[in-house]
C-alpha cells in the first residue's frame, strides 16, 4: 500500500476468487479505456490506449509458485509546440 505521486502499490491475500473479480475488473477497465486502483491510502487512475505491451511469466520453485502479468504502453502527452526562432548578429 504504497503510493506517490504516480504511483500505486498494494500487496495483502486474497483467494482465488477474489483475485478473479479484481483480473475482471481490469479486464472491464482496459475495455472502457479508464483503470482505477485505490485503496484506503489513495487512489491512481489510468487511461490505457493504443497498442499495449504484455509480458507474462510464470515459474515453480519447490512449494512456491508465481505468475507475473504485466500490461504497458505509452501515454499520448500532448507535443511542445513548435516554436520559431530568431537569432541576429549585428
Amino acid at each position: 500500500m504504497r503510493h506517490n505521486k504516480n504511483g500505486f502499490r498494494h500487496e495483502s491475500l486474497h483467494d482465488a476468487k477474489s483475485i478473479q473479480n479484481i483480473l475482471k475488473a481490469i479486464q472491464q477497465g482496459l475495455s472502457k479505456g479508464k483503470l482505477t486502483f485505490e485503496d484506503e491510502d489513495g487512489a491512481l487512475d489510468m487511461r490505457p490506449a493504443g497498442l499495449l505491451h504484455l509480458k507474462v511469466s510464470a515459474s515453480q520453485e519447490e512449494a512456491s509458485s508465481r505468475v507475473n502479468i504485466r500490461i504497458s504502453w505509452q501515454d499520448d502527452k500532448p507535443k511542445a509546440r513548435k516554436k520559431n526562432i530568431r537569432v541576429r548578429s549585428e
